[in-house]
């Protein structure tokens, strides 16, 4: 029996218009698969937003759902284009839909092929991507025609150093909405604004604009509103970036909740 594309967590107490996606943390690979990985790589897949829907499991008691991904982004890559158009045009390496390589370009199948048949890509689009996304559409318009307006808070973490992506290390927390076009601007004021209340390093919109999840649901004249916060794994993670520190964990949180609790007093006026 196949695993299921995604699990939804709901919300435990009141319902409120904010929706969290996690589409990073899958660890998981199909059994047709599994096997064509290097099992050295595929038993602890690198590029995993290695627990971020753990960091994030306060948001069911404020009243939001949650919607994570068990399949690894090596399997399909959910918060890249459908029609694999690049997110970024400035010399960055961006591993592709279906992506053969990690983010430093080490090939993770055993034949060490360089791309994915395209009947293939199309198959697990149509297996493992749409279902995702239309699971978070339709969660947004019921919050939507509920409430009136909703907020995608879309959760992904990364090392402090991706060579291959820039050479510095990246800031400690980055709010991607588009160039603002993908949420109102009371929206993005709250959102920066709590973020940098905490002891963190906040950037607006670089070296990550957001990816596909916000700048496809992120429609604000449609009072469909997205987010995206990448943030370094140092800061709910152990120096070695391989397991859950819960004391830096709790830290992150504060400014979490704080934050989303800014959005959802924002949003219930």
């Amino acid at each position: 029996m196949r695993l299921p594309v995604y699990r939804i967590i709901p919300p435990s107490k009141a319902e409120v218009p904010l929706l969290i996606s996690v589409p990073h943390c899958g660890t998981q690979f199909p059994d047709e698969l599994k096997e064509e990985y290097k099992p050295e790589l595929s038993k602890a897949p690198d590029d995993t937003d290695w627990f971020v829907d753990e960091l994030y499991n306060f948001v069911s008691e404020m009243g939001a759902g949650m919607i994570a991904a068990n399949y690894s982004r090596w399997v399909i890559d959910l918060n890249r284009d459908p029609q694999s158009k690049p997110l970024y045009n400035d010399g960055r390496i961006i591993t592709a839909l279906c992506t053969t390589t990690d983010f430093l370009g080490n090939a993770i199948y055993k034949d060490e092929r360089t791309e994915v048949a395209l009947s293939e890509v199309n198959r697990r689009v149509e297996t493992y991507y749409q279902p995702y996304h239309v699971a978070i559409q339709k969660q947004l318009d019921e919050l939507k025609n509920k409430f009136g307006k909703v907020v995608l808070w879309d959760c992904h973490s990364i090392r402090q150093v991706v060579p291959t992506i820039q050479k510095d290390k990246f800031p400690d927390l980055i709010v991607g909405d588009a160039d603002e076009a993908s949420a109102a601007q009371e929206f993005i004021h709250v959102a920066l604004t709590n973020l940098k209340s905490g002891p963190y390093h906040v950037h607006h919109n670089h070296p990550f604009k957001g990816g596909y999840i916000t700048r496809y649901f992120g429609q604000p004249q449609q009072n469909q509103h997205a987010l995206q916060l990448e943030m370094c794994k140092l800061h709910y993670m152990d120096d070695s970036e391989t397991k859950f520190d819960l004391g830096r964990a709790n830290k992150m949180r504060e400014v979490l909740k704080r934050t989303l609790g800014g959005l959802i007093d924002v949003m219930m006026k």
